[in-house]
């Protein structure tokens, strides 16, 4: 996990062109999203790393999308918590279903 950290710590400065230490405060909301769209449900136990590929294809998608159409910055958080939400309330439906049926 060190090593991968260290890896996108050089990835983000070599992008950057500086080191800064507020550089990836954005990242963890995106990493979240990207777990729940990927299937990792909100009471553990399940998730699959072709599930989070997805979700991290979805949300740098998404981000991108919105940066190329010019979408301002607070829109593009609220975009992207609305997807999490969305995601977040679809697993907890879900799981809350396969409960009754039992």
């Amino acid at each position: 996990m060190g090593l991968l950290a260290a890896i996108a710590g050089m990835v983000t400065v070599a992008r950057l062109n500086s080191a800064n230490p507020t550089a990836g405060n954005s990242y963890e909301m995106d990493a979240i999203g990207a777990c729940f769209i990927g299937g990792a449900s909100a009471y553990g136990g399940t998730g699959t790393v072709p599930g989070v590929i997805v979700g991290a294809t979805l949300m740098g998608v998404l981000n991108l999308g919105m940066s190329i159409m010019g979408v301002d910055q607070n829109l593009q958080k609220v975009v992207k918590g609305g997807v999490l939400l969305a995601a977040v309330i679809f697993d907890v439906v879900s799981k809350r279903k396969s409960f009754i049926v039992k």
